[in-house]
Parts: C-alpha cells; sequence; structure tokens
C-alpha cells in the first residue's frame, strides 16, 4: 500500500472546518468573527518572514486559506 501523505494535516483541516461550521449553525460564532478567524490565520502565514526556512509552506498555507475564504468552505453562507 502506498504511503499517504499529510493525513495529520488533512484530519486537522476537516475538523477545524467542521468546528467552524458548527460554531456558526449554534450561533456561537457570527460568520463575520469566522471569516476573521481565517483572514487572520491567512495573514499570519503570509506575512511570516520565512526565516525558520519554510517559507514556501507559508505561503502554501496562505493559499489554502484565501482558497477556503473564496469557497466559503467553512461558512454556510446564506
Amino acid at each position: 500500500m502506498p504511503e499517504i501523505s499529510d493525513v495529520y494535516g488533512t484530519a486537522a483541516l476537516a475538523i477545524c472546518e467542521s468546528l467552524l461550521l458548527s460554531l456558526n449553525d449554534r450561533k456561537i460564532l457570527p460568520e463575520h468573527e469566522i471569516v476573521g478567524i481565517l483572514r487572520d490565520a491567512a495573514a499570519a502565514h503570509s506575512n511570516d518572514t520565512g526565516e525558520d526556512g519554510k517559507a514556501d509552506l507559508h505561503q502554501a498555507v496562505a493559499a489554502l486559506i484565501n482558497g477556503i475564504l473564496v469557497g466559503g468552505n467553512s461558512v454556510r453562507r446564506r
């Protein structure tokens, strides 16, 4: 069986998206707060200096989060 890459990251993303949807569905966090959380996370990676030698990773993470924002995956747009 071939090795599956990034199972941990994919699982974490799925869990976080489910949590954000649940928090919004139960009216614990409004949509604008969830969008703010995602924007903050994307900005943290976009603004990373890359001093840790992982600049490409940080840019890829920021792009993924921004894609989630555009796609609305973590917020059920009404």
